[in-house]
């Protein structure tokens, strides 16, 4: 799965949402106010293309992995400049962890099953997919199901969150995944997969 020269670029790129999302699962309302995800997945992807010579992996798993690395210490450098505790050498481990952690409930989203080698090669593809289909909802609908989804929030909590009544977040959800599945099995068009 050793990327090559003319495929390490569209791979990383490939990915931009997938970051993007994980960036947005860890930063809270007090960091999101001073840090923008998109800003911190630019610098990853950066850091990313500067050393995609220094991938060893051969798995999608370890392809993932590699770049979720990647943007732990993206995400600890911008941290660290807004947020005194984040100087500790050991936020940036919990924030891989936790990085990690967020990829995992990515696949519980799939309901990721699967067992052979060429499934399990599929489900990383299949986690940018998601990710690009989350970054195509109304940004309401996105958020409710990144909450209750992603970040393991209960529906009431995802109401009071985003400042509105539980049936009103039902209704978001509900939406949300309606919308996520139609965009999942939408088939890819020809500037959609390449």
């Amino acid at each position: 799965m050793q990327p090559t020269a003319r495929d390490d670029v569209r791979r990383i790129e490939d990915h931009r949402d997938y970051l993007r999302l994980l960036v947005r699962l860890q930063i809270g309302p007090r960091m999101r106010a001073k840090l923008d995800p998109s800003d911190i997945v630019q610098q990853a992807i950066l850091q990313a293309h500067e050393r995609r010579d220094q991938f060893r992996g051969l798995t999608e798993g370890e392809w993932l992995a590699w770049l979720r690395a990647i943007l732990a210490n993206a995400l600890a450098a911008a941290s660290r400049r807004f947020d005194t505790q984040a100087r500790d050498p050991r936020r940036e481990r919990s924030l891989e962890a936790e990085l990690d952690h967020s990829s995992s409930r990515l696949e519980g989203l799939l309901a990721a099953d699967q067992t052979s080698p060429s499934e399990r090669a599929v489900r990383g593809e299949d986690l940018a997919r998601l990710a690009q289909a989350l970054a195509r909802l109304p940004d309401d609908q996105r958020r409710v199901v990144e909450l209750h989804y992603l970040n393991e929030l209960t529906v009431a909590e995802v109401a009071e969150r985003i400042g509105r009544t539980r049936p009103a977040a039902v209704g978001l959800l509900f939406r949300g995944l309606r919308r996520l599945r139609e965009l999942l099995h939408e088939p890819e068009g020809p500037g959609d997969g390449a």
